[in-house]
């Protein structure tokens, strides 16, 4: 049986990659940090200056990850969702976070201010949320909060009682 991939989505900042890195580890899964990945195998288009940020080849990186996904046990992690395919996702999951505590976290990384602005803004108009749910199953879509250390454990909880709910019995 094919084991689940789980999409793991949000603006930059809001907790994704510290999230999908605990439920690869606790469920024993691959996790495909696609920024990462895209950089180490050549996925990149160009890099915008404005943005400061690499623009992907995402049918490059799709063609590559197609067989990879099949597999299964795959947790994905990128800010952007509506261009991976609906098949491969069992679930999806969208990290939302406070403004106040998003600014502060996209300033440490030493984001420029047009950058800053860029995601406060995406994430005021939720537009992650949107397009993921203008781009999957609305029923396996759920929005998450990402501003604290107990959410994040409240978040390991509840996707680790759906992974075990996924599990079916030998």
């Amino acid at each position: 049986m094919k084991r689940a991939n789980i999409l793991i989505t949000g603006t930059p900042g809001t907790g994704k990659t510290t999230l999908s890195k605990e439920l690869a580890k606790r469920f024993g899964f691959e996790h495909l940090d696609i920024s990462t990945f895209a950089k180490e195998n050549d996925f990149v288009e160009e890099f915008d200056d404005e943005y400061e940020c690499a623009v992907l080849d995402e049918d490059k990186l799709l063609d590559h990850l197609e067989p990879i996904m099949e597999k299964g046990g795959k947790i994905v992690d990128y800010h952007s969702c509506d261009f991976f395919p609906e098949r491969w996702f069992d679930v999806v999951y969208v990290v939302q976070c406070d403004n106040s505590i998003l600014f502060d976290r996209l300033t440490a990384r030493g984001y420029n201010e047009k950058k800053i602005k860029s995601n406060i803004e995406c994430e005021i108009f939720q537009t992650i949320l949107e397009e993921a749910m203008d781009s999957y199953k609305k029923d396996i879509v759920f929005p998450i909060r990402g501003d604290s250390e107990d959410e994040l454990q409240k978040n390991i909880t509840t996707i680790t009682e759906w992974y075990k709910s996924t599990l079916t019995p030998c």
